[in-house]
C-alpha cells in the first residue's frame, strides 16, 4: 500500500462506509503525480458523474464524494504546502469549471 493510499483511508476512517467506498472508488489506485492533484482531479470525476444523472436522489451519494474529495485535497495541499493553498484552491476552481 502506498503512502497515498494510507493517507487517504486516515483521513476517510472515521466516514460512512459506504460514502468512504464511494470515494476510495473515484480516488482509488495509484495516485499519478501529488496527492492533492489526484483528490482534485477525482473530484471533479465525481461532480461529471452527478451532472450526468437525471437530477434525482440518485446523484447524492457521487455529490457528497465529490465534497469529500474536494475537501481532502485541500487538506492534503494544506498539509504539503500551505503557502501554495490560495493558488491550488484557485486551480480546482477553474477546472471544475472548465470541465466537459
Amino acid at each position: 500500500m502506498n503512502d497515498d493510499l494510507r493517507w487517504l483511508e486516515r483521513h476517510t476512517a472515521h466516514a460512512p462506509p459506504v460514502l468512504r467506498e464511494r470515494v476510495m472508488h473515484y480516488a482509488g489506485g495509484d495516485a499519478d503525480g501529488e496527492l492533492p492533484a489526484h483528490l482534485a482531479d477525482a473530484g471533479v470525476r465525481a461532480l461529471a458523474s452527478v451532472e450526468n444523472h437525471p437530477g434525482d436522489r440518485s446523484a447524492a451519494l457521487d455529490l457528497l464524494a465529490a465534497d469529500a474529495l474536494v475537501t481532502l485535497a485541500l487538506l492534503a495541499q494544506a498539509q504539503a504546502d500551505p503557502s501554495r493553498l490560495h493558488a491550488f484552491a484557485g486551480s480546482m476552481l477553474r477546472s471544475a469549471t472548465s470541465a466537459p
